[in-house]
């Protein structure tokens, strides 16, 4: 892993709002944290022989607050969602509801899916991942914003099997 992938890694955590990742590789070990007072830590390990590689100066970058929806269940709510089924996040990343700017949305709110239909793509270290219903029926609400980082198992959509 070279100095460019190391600090492209530190820029996606840090948008990512997670606290801490840990990245073992054949003969790399890359632990970043990120703090409450915006400091990151990166340490690097050369595990062959364990001794420490150099390391970059980071400079500190603030991270935002992951904006996340809470929907309070009601009993009339929970009632009339109970058949409802939530499409959840498979990796970590940036969600994005277009394959490009210069195209439409994949899904609307509203929309008829079917098995197999591609619902959006999340970025994860350069590579856009098409994200496919598992299930078919109707998109009833759209959880995250265009171009907004998602942790894994995260809500994304609910979808009306009926």
């Amino acid at each position: 892993m070279d100095l460019k992938e190391i600090q492209n890694l530190i820029k996606f955590v840090a948008k990512s709002g997670a606290s801490e990742v840990k990245l073992e590789m054949e003969d790399v070990k890359i632990t970043i944290r990120t703090g409450s007072e915006d400091k990151e830590t990166t340490i690097i390990q050369q595990l062959s022989s364990g001794a420490p590689v150099a390391q970059a100066p980071i400079a500190p970058v603030p991270t935002a607050p992951i904006a996340t929806e809470v929907e309070v269940a009601t009993p009339s709510a929970s009632a009339e969602n109970s058949n409802h089924i939530t499409i959840k996040s498979p990796i970590i990343g940036t969600f994005y509801r277009r394959p490009s700017p210069d195209k439409s949305n994949f899904v609307e709110v509203g929309d008829a899916i079917s098995e197999g239909s591609v619902l959006c793509v999340v970025e994860a270290m350069k590579l856009f991942n098409e994200i496919e219903s598992e299930v078919s029926g109707t998109i009833v609400k759209i959880l995250v914003d265009d171009s907004s980082p998602v942790e894994f198992d995260q809500p994304l959509f609910i979808v009306d099997p009926s």
